[in-house]
C-alpha cells in the first residue's frame, strides 16, 4: 500500500498534460511501471489518481457485489464511468482526458493533494473553494470520524 504526503501546485498545458511534482514521482517510483487509474471523484469535482495496485485492491471489493441487484449495478456503472488507465511519460508528466478536465473544471492552474493512497487532482479555485468551505465544521467532522471514546479503545 502506497502512503503519500504532501500538496503541491502544478499548471496543466494546452494539451491537458501536467508535470508530476518530484515529490510525488519520487514517494511513487516503486509503481510507476505499473500504472495509474484516473476517474471522476464520488463526492467533489475533482479527479482521483489510483496507483494500479490501490486500484486493483478496490476493484477486488466492487467485484464482490451482486450484479444482479440493481443499485449494485446502477452504483458500478457511476462509479466507473469516465475511468481511463494512465501513465506518467519518461518526462515526469500525465496526460488528463479531455472528459475528465471536463467534469473536474480543470483549468490552467492545479492542485495535487495527496489523499492518503491517492491523489486527488483539483482545479485550484475548486480545491481553494472546498477547502474553505469546510474549514468552520473540521473540528466537528475530525472528532465524529477520529473522536474515539475513550472507555473504549484505551487512548488517553
Amino acid at each position: 500500500m502506497v502512503n503519500l504526503i504532501g500538496t503541491y501546485e502544478c499548471k496543466a498545458d494546452a494539451k491537458g498534460r501536467l508535470m508530476m511534482p518530484i515529490a510525488f514521482k519520487k514517494q511513487l517510483s516503486p509503481v510507476l511501471q505499473d500504472g495509474f487509474v484516473l476517474k471522476r471523484a464520488v463526492f467533489q469535482s475533482c479527479l482521483e489518481l489510483y496507483p494500479m495496485e490501490e486500484w486493483n485492491l478496490l476493484m477486488q471489493k466492487i467485484n464482490k457485489l451482486n450484479r444482479f441487484k440493481k443499485k449494485n449495478n446502477d452504483f458500478i456503472r457511476r462509479f466507473t464511468a469516465g475511468v481511463k488507465v494512465v501513465e506518467i511519460d519518461a518526462a515526469g508528466r500525465l496526460l488528463i482526458p479531455k472528459d475528465l478536465i471536463s467534469f473536474a473544471g480543470i483549468t490552467k492552474e492545479l492542485v495535487l493533494s495527496s489523499a492518503v493512497n491517492i491523489i486527488e487532482i483539483w482545479d485550484k479555485d475548486q480545491y481553494e473553494k472546498a477547502i474553505d468551505e469546510t474549514a468552520d465544521d473540521f473540528g466537528d467532522l475530525a472528532e465524529e470520524v477520529m473522536g474515539f471514546d475513550d472507555a473504549t479503545d484505551g487512548i488517553s
